[in-house]
């Protein structure tokens, strides 16, 4: 593990000559000793701030006993608890809580041991930890050894009562997750069989990794060991693996798990390591990008890095992400690669200041301590409430949402205190344990307790791939950075300004202290994601070479000059925005963009209700069927058909209404077709939305080839949901269809004015280094509406100055070529890849 301590010495201190000759004789720059000036913190300062968290952390812990205990989380909207059975199960709340006793039977051990509290404490927690071990163990009766991802506490895997064992997937993650807490039961209590059926887990999923790129998926069948999603990445379903390879090394010192993650870790920054990107791979194919987005959970990886000893490339994620929250005062769930939000949620997740901590550790930069109490400002001014802190619902908006989920206790107050806190305050000594994944500490000394442990199958014949000198030392801080407490701050200037518009007054700081930067990295803009009346994405424009006019009849006409782009890239980019919009033009004379409705046909309603719909990217393509899809609506049990229908009696033979949230939209269309259901409608579970303002909504894959959902999809909003919902609770029949909306009911005969964008592209080639092109974006017909009348008139046209242009651009084409896409458009649906994934839920 990386102390770091020694760097603390390396900060110069302010006294007179003393200082100067130093300083001379180290070679800083005004610069960097303006920086350090700017963000050094006094020990006053940094009391006083964690003596804030300590207020915010009671806070949160006194709302959720006052108003939630016993429940399983606090509702700090409606200051209430959520009960798994009474309140709408989110999918995400901890199925076993031994990882939290075994921390706290640790805790009380150190605390009586040291003679001074808790001395009436007699392995309490440990007994508890030990009964649920023992609840969780039928979860590895599998033919792999990988465990089923849920398990009954109370009536196991294979009762009839136990509402599980039917699952046949499971994350990577989920399924590696458990060596630190299960090895530490068994070395605690004497018994081995815990360590041994999750080192098994361990075992399986290191051999069914890609050999030729030592990478691994996402989700996996727990049955025959066959990759379900075979994207491959350090986030969402695969993050706490990785984690846990190094982690068990530092905890157990088997050198197995080190061999194994150093052989993960360089295929990782061979292939996924886009300085400072982290993209998902396809496993076998890795030279190919799975998406062009990235999920939060990844935000952990700088704080392994220091755990390994890659600083640089640690510092350089986090910087990237630190700019993103900056941008958007949270860390969304997922962003694109231009920085802009991809998933709005933030549900207070820990990962990033966690890697903060760990980078404050490695570095003593003070810079990090500031970063910490940005975090700590942005909490109390964001999403502090009176009942505890509220998750973000919207970055963009800062809705809240009405959870708090019991991470955000158990580790975002932890590591800010321990940030600001000083070795000589804590009660031991932080070196001497590890944090699990959940930032519960395990002691360094069960690595000499071992009960006749056994050791790995494949011990002997693993053979060092990685060879180096970080491969199997734990690095040195004076190695990393010697006699340079600017270190830090040199690698991040590279990537200064990266994400544009992450803050002013930051900006303005770092413009007094530093010169400019060499190069500059842009953002780019794809024409599927770009909305008019986005101040960002006009800026983007400027910045790719377009001048923009918005004209009286509602045209936007953009003209292009290359050689006024901010580098001669961004002008590549203007480019290849023109010829994505030309595209899309083309797309829609031909009539390709559909739109689509859900029709209720049965009495008292007669097709009378047409409601607007969106489609999806995978079942059923609706447009190619002449009459579309009728039935009866049945309502999906669990509602977010995130798990297997267990009405299915009911649902057989229907179109079935399932609510968004808490898994990707195939995951819930692959468990309604398995229950029989003939088509499905997805209502948005964002209270308030609604065609009349939002764009229309296309749901997105899950990343792999979803070639096995043959039933169609179609999304409403809430609002439209809403109508849907009062029809079926005032009916006893609901009849409906699912159809092109041209070619609804009633309409065969109406004669319908289809109107396409219209374009006008004017080349003039001045030189060979200018060229401008002049684009004119409109709605035509042959009245020649106005602005409000072409809104409201030419749903088939190109979009209004209000609404986004909806186009694949060619790079998103070539991704689907096996007839699936990896992203949606405008896609809003939580980050949770596969119900379950998340390290935070295991």
């Amino acid at each position: 593990m990386v102390s770091g301590t020694q760097t603390g010495s390396l900060l110069l201190s302010l006294s007179n000559m003393g200082f100067t000759l130093r300083l001379l004789l180290a070679g800083f720059t005004f610069s960097c000793l303006c920086l350090h000036l700017l963000l050094a913190m006094t020990e006053q300062e940094k009391g006083a701030i964690r003596n804030e968290v300590v207020e915010m952390f009671e806070h949160a812990y006194n709302n959720y006993m006052e108003h939630a205990y016993p429940a399983d989380e606090l509702m700090p909207l409606s200051c209430r608890g959520r009960i798994r059975g009474l309140e709408p199960s989110r999918g995400d709340v901890d199925d076993a809580l031994g990882n939290g006793l075994l921390g706290g039977h640790v805790m009380a051990t150190m605390l009586k041991n040291h003679g001074s509290k808790i001395r009436w404490y007699k392995d309490e927690l440990l007994y508890m930890a030990r009964d649920i071990g023992y609840r969780l163990l039928p979860a590895f009766n599998t033919t792999s050894g990988l465990p089923y991802p849920r398990v009954n506490l109370k009536y196991g895997i294979l009762s009839p009562l136990s509402r599980t064992g039917t699952e046949s997937d499971t994350c990577t993650a989920c399924a590696g997750t458990m060596i630190l807490e299960f090895a530490a039961l068994s070395r605690l209590t004497g018994e081995t069989i815990f360590e041994e059926y999750a080192r098994r887990a361990m075992d399986f999923l290191w051999e069914k990794r890609q050999r030729s790129s030592d990478l691994v998926g996402t989700v996996i069948n727990i049955h025959n060991g066959d990759w379900i999603r075979r994207d491959s990445g350090v986030g969402a379903g695969i993050d706490s693996y990785y984690e846990y390879l190094l982690k068990a090394y530092i905890l157990l010192g088997d050198d197995v798990y080190l061999e194994r993650f150093n052989t993960h870790y360089a295929a990782i920054m061979k292939y996924i390591s886009q300085p400072p990107l982290l993209l998902d791979v396809h496993m076998h194919n890795p030279t190919i990008n799975a998406r062009k987005w990235m999920d939060s959970l990844l935000a952990f990886f700088p704080g392994l890095q220091v755990l390994k000893g890659d600083l640089q490339p640690a510092i350089e994620t986090h910087e990237m992400l630190y700019q993103v929250i900056q941008r958007h005062k949270f860390l969304p769930e997922a962003f694109t690669t231009d920085f802009a939000v991809h998933w709005a949620q933030h549900p207070l997740r820990p990962e990033f200041i966690e890697s903060t901590y760990f980078l404050y550790k490695a570095t003593k930069d003070p810079y990090y301590l500031q970063v910490g109490k940005s975090v700590v400002d942005s909490l109390n001014q964001h999403a502090r409430v009176p009942c505890g802190f509220a998750a973000v619902q919207d970055v963009r908006t800062g809705n809240h949402e009405d959870r708090m989920d019991s991470f955000f206790l158990a580790e975002m107050f932890k590591y800010l205190y321990l940030l600001f806190a000083d070795d000589n305050e804590l009660p031991f000594n932080l070196d001497d344990y590890i944090f699990t994944t959940e930032a519960h500490l395990l002691p360094l000394t069960l690595a000499t307790v071992c009960h006749t442990c056994s050791k790995n199958i494949t011990s002997v014949q693993l053979e060092s791939k990685v060879a180096g000198v970080l491969s199997h030392t734990c690095p040195s801080a004076q190695t990393l950075f010697p006699n340079n407490p600017s270190y830090a701050q040199k690698i991040r200037e590279t990537y200064r300004d990266i994400v544009p518009d992450a803050s002013a007054r930051t900006s303005a700081e770092r413009e007094k202290c530093m010169e400019p930067p060499q190069s500059k990295v842009f953002p780019t803009l794809q024409t599927k994601d770009f909305v008019a009346s986005g101040m960002d994405h006009l800026e983007i424009l400027k910045q790719m070479g377009f001048s923009i006019v918005s004209t009286n009849d509602g045209r936007i006409q953009l003209t292009h000059t290359p050689d006024q782009a901010a580098s001669s890239q961004s002008g590549q980019h203007g480019l290849k925005f023109i010829a994505e919009i030309i595209e899309l033009a083309q797309a829609q004379a031909r009539g390709e963009m559909t739109s689509f409705a859900v029709q209720i046909i049965s009495p008292p309603f007669l097709g009378q209700v047409v409601l607007a719909a969106g489609p999806a990217h995978f079942g059923m393509d609706l447009s190619k069927q002449e009459h579309g899809v009728k039935g009866t609506l049945m309502k999906a049990i669990p509602y977010t058909a995130c798990l297997d229908v267990t009405n299915s009696e009911q649902v057989r033979g229907k179109i079935v209404l399932a609510q968004r949230g808490d898994c990707m939209f195939a995951n819930k269309a692959r468990n309604l077709q398995r229950a029989g259901a003939i088509g499905a409608v997805i209502i948005d579970n964002v209270e308030g939305s609604s065609s009349d303002s939002s764009p229309v909504f296309q749901m997105a894959g899950d990343g792999d080839n979803a070639s096995d959902i043959t039933i169609p999809l179609l999304f409403l909003f809430h609002k439209e949901g809403s109508i849907l919902l009062d029809a079926l609770n005032a009916n006893q029949n609901v009849d409906v269809l699912l159809i092109d909306k041209a070619k609804q009911l009633g309409q065969e005969s109406r004669h319908e004015e289809k109107t396409t964008g219209e374009i006008t592209i004017h080349i003039q080639i001045d030189s060979l280094d200018t060229q401008v092109a002049q684009l004119e974006l409109g709605i035509s017909s042959p009245s020649c509406p106005g602005p409000e009348s072409a809104k409201h008139s030419n749903p088939d046209g190109l979009q209004t100055q209000s609404q986004e242009i909806v186009e694949h651009s060619p790079d998103a084409e070539k991704e689907e070529s096996e007839g699936h896409s990896s992203e949606a458009l405008d896609q809003k649906e939580e980050v949770e890849t596969f119900e379950g994934t998340d390290e935070d839920e295991l």
